[in-house]
């Protein structure tokens, strides 16, 4: 049975405690994964995970938080829409692949590419911003990829794994994503 948003490779789930949780929970605390994450560098426990989880899978009005699944169902990832401004129409995005072998192979910018399609043709969003550290060569080829162009960088803002990192802020607007895409779902 099909259920969530589907592009030719990957799906954007909702998130589902029994199909998802252990996943979340083992990634949040793989440094591997959150070498580039905000989040990551404290342990993050069973119980406030859940708390996260239930809190991002209730009737929130100001996030979106997908599964980023393969076609046959395999959990590698998540994406998200936080900060949702729903008089103004625009979010803040971001993702990660979870899946070591599922890492440079396409799959986090079709899912970015899909989660545009979702906020500008399902949520009616004037934009998307994202970001990435200093750095991050995948978050940067894949936000290019997907359409983001860089409109400020604040500079040394986080401090990650034994260094001040640049905070490079991106933005896709409905106009270019139509410029690229002619409203089409494209990945």
């Amino acid at each position: 049975m099909a259920y969530g948003w589907e592009s030719d490779r990957v799906r954007l789930a909702p998130m589902n405690r029994a199909r998802h949780f252990e996943n979340c929970l083992n990634w949040v605390n793989d440094p591997d994964v959150t070498e580039w994450l905000c989040i990551g560098d404290y342990p993050t426990g069973e119980k406030s995970q859940s708390e996260w989880f239930d809190r991002m899978t209730g009737d929130t009005r100001t996030d979106v938080i997908f599964a980023i699944e393969l076609l046959d169902g395999t959990h590698i990832g998540q994406t998200g829409i936080h900060e949702i401004n729903r008089s103004d129409a625009y979010g803040s995005t971001g993702s990660f692949i979870g899946v070591p072998e599922m890492r440079g192979k396409g799959y986090g910018t079709e899912a970015a590419k899909l989660r545009a399609w979702y906020c500008f043709e399902v949520l009616g969003f004037r934009m998307i911003m994202s970001g990435y550290f200093s750095g991050n060569e995948r978050s940067a080829r894949m936000s290019e990829k997907a359409g983001y162009v860089e409109y400020g960088r604040i500079p040394s803002q986080f401090w990650k794994r034994g260094a001040y990192r640049d905070h490079i802020l991106t933005l896709l607007t409905r106009e270019r994503w139509m410029e690229l895409s002619g409203g089409q779902k494209n990945w």
